[in-house]
């Protein structure tokens, strides 16, 4: 039926045209009748029928044979495959019919030809701003900046698939975007017409405004979260003033969590997995107790990008933890020791009774030996057939932007990253926690080997977001020149790539840290040992002491000397 369709409407023109009779099979076509004139109701205009220029064949698909016989002969099998369709069209065919216009011009099939405005294309990004600066930052912040913090996105970019369509309904959301690439933008050297402080600015109203709707529906929090983890990003990552709200908003973005039913959408648990996070690297970088729970050993599953195949080589890494999933638990815990450990000295030092600081001190002990334990133990889950000992080659090299090996390459510095974090959690918990000084040996060989893991992450140039913080702590621990120069090339390939300032300034604190560190080693000085003094030490270490069991002598020892340099940069920083 099609194919009697489309030849009915191919010659649509012949017939108009034709002589439809069996017996005109003599007429010539090519000839054209200027002086004929017959009876006007006999006669069969062009404008008597519609027009369809789809169905218009091709200039290649016209016969250009102009034979009387071949005319006649293709006039008479159209009029024979319509005559069910129409009697009497046939009958009044057979009447003398007069060619209305030249036949050279009549056996050209018109070409239609497209809207001029076809030459116009709609601007990338124009739903979501008409002016040409802010596509620029939408543009930015999908193509560039949503890569560069998320482990996986095989099957598309979180940020992208997830918060992006937040913005149609929410201008916080909307402006929080803007502020983030354009202060990623100004970092690296671009201006833009808007500054990114305006757009802070107007996040901060409409957040406020959202706040007061107090509307408790599943997309009102996803909302408020989005904006507010936005605005933890550019406060952590971007912000060139101290980043002094982070703790802030993220005890805004917990009450939130904490005051809305349960996340069940992909949107909601990702954004509870990003504030999760976050809550763990700020209470690592300012020594405070985290603001959630931690979650309990195999609670935490890896969250795969939307509509990831569930068999797949990255099926063990999350979104935002990489193939530390099961291992952030652990750093959970970590984070609170610092915590726990300021409590212990504040009761030493008030004169608390000494069974209240028994307490304390088992409390503390407990916690910290069965993290020590977990530390030891723990060992990330790998994809099947990775092999994390295959070094790379130089034809690895050379088949870099190579599908299957840039998947391999991108595993490597995944695997890599999180045993930097094992290795940089064992410096932080001996230096940090226990006190041992940068000398000892387990900080000294914990930290050479987070750097070396560091550096793998970077020559495997896979993703490199959250590795500051393992990097940063197993630096401030170098001491041989070796270490040092791990170090400074690691830095240099994350602030390449990422291009965030938080990374340079930790590299600045880095080096400050190196030349205090040696000039108090040639004085005779340790920084974090025991002959340390400041609060915490005298007294206070020995009724520890006396109590037993402490993991080193005058362990309640001054704070990190990186935290002493970061309070007199006048800098807030945290490593995520």
């Amino acid at each position: 039926m099609k194919h009697q369709l489309d030849r009915r409407l191919s010659f649509a023109s012949t017939r108009r045209w034709s002589v439809a009779s069996t017996g005109s099979a003599h007429h010539d076509w090519c000839h054209y009748h200027a002086d004929s004139k017959g009876d006007p109701d006999h006669l069969l205009s062009p404008l008597d029928g519609t027009f369809d220029s789809i169905s218009l064949p091709t200039i290649s698909d016209v016969n250009c044979s102009f034979s009387p016989g071949t005319i006649t002969e293709s006039a008479v099998e159209f009029e024979e495959d319509d005559h069910a369709e129409s009697a009497s069209t046939t009958t009044l065919g057979r009447a003398v019919t007069h060619v209305s216009k030249p036949p050279d011009l009549a056996m050209i099939a018109p070409c239609p030809v497209g809207s001029p405005l076809l030459d116009f294309y709609i601007p990338a990004f124009s739903e979501f701003s008409d002016r040409t600066n802010r596509r620029a930052l939408v543009a930015h912040f999908c193509e560039s900046l949503s890569h560069l913090i998320v482990f996986r996105e095989e099957s598309g970019n979180p940020f992208r698939e997830l918060v992006l369509p937040l913005t149609a309904t929410s201008s916080p959301v909307m402006n929080a975007i803007y502020a983030l690439s354009s202060a990623h933008m100004e970092y690296r050297g671009v201006t833009n017409q808007e500054q990114s402080m305006f757009f802070h600015g107007q996040a901060i109203q409409g957040l406020a405004a959202l706040i007061d709707q107090k509307a408790k529906t599943a997309e009102n929090r996803n909302e408020l979260l989005a904006a507010i983890m936005l605005l933890v990003y550019y406060e952590v990552l971007v912000q060139r003033g101290r980043s002094n709200l982070v703790d802030g908003h993220l005890k805004g973005a917990m009450t939130i969590m904490n005051s809305y039913p349960t996340a069940t959408d992909a949107t909601g648990i990702f954004l509870e997995r990003a504030f999760r996070f976050y809550d763990v690297i700020a209470a690592l970088s300012f020594g405070t107790a985290p603001l959630s729970q931690a979650p309990g050993k195999g609670c935490l599953h890896p969250f795969p990008p939307t509509g990831a195949p569930v068999m797949s080589s990255l099926s063990s890494v999350d979104t935002l933890l990489g193939m530390a999933t099961s291992l952030w638990p652990i750093i959970h815990r970590l984070s609170k020791l610092s915590s726990d450990k300021t409590d212990l000295e504040s009761a030493c030092r008030d004169g608390q009774p000494s069974s209240m600081i028994a307490v304390l001190k088992t409390e503390f002990e407990t916690n910290s030996q069965a993290i020590e334990r977990a530390l030891e133990s723990w060992q990330p889950y790998l994809p099947p057939g990775f092999n994390p000992d295959d070094p790379p080659s130089p034809e690895t090299e050379e088949r870099r932007h190579d599908t299957e090996t840039a998947e391999r390459s991108r595993l490597h510095s995944i695997f890599n990253n999180a045993m930097a974090y094992r290795h940089s959690a064992f410096v932080y918990l001996y230096h940090t926690i226990y006190g041992y000084p940068r000398s000892h040996s387990s900080v000294q060989t914990h930290a050479h080997t987070a750097l070396w893991h560091c550096l793998q992450t970077c020559s495997h140039a896979g993703p490199m977001g959250a590795l500051l913080w393992p990097l940063f702590v197993a630096s401030c621990e170098a001491v041989t020149d070796q270490d040092r120069n791990l170090a400074r090339d690691a830095f240099a390939l994350v602030e390449k790539r990422q291009g965030m300032i938080n990374i340079k300034w930790a590299w600045d604190i880095v080096q400050e840290v190196w030349r205090l560190a040696d000039a108090m080693d040639s004085e005779g000085e340790t920084g974090g040992a025991a002959g340390d003094t400041g609060p915490g030490s005298g007294s206070s270490s020995a009724q520890l002491v006396g109590l037993g069991g402490f993991p080193v002598a005058g362990a309640l020892s001054t704070p990190d000397l990186w935290r002493r340099v970061s309070k007199q940069m006048g800098i807030s920083i945290v490593f995520g």
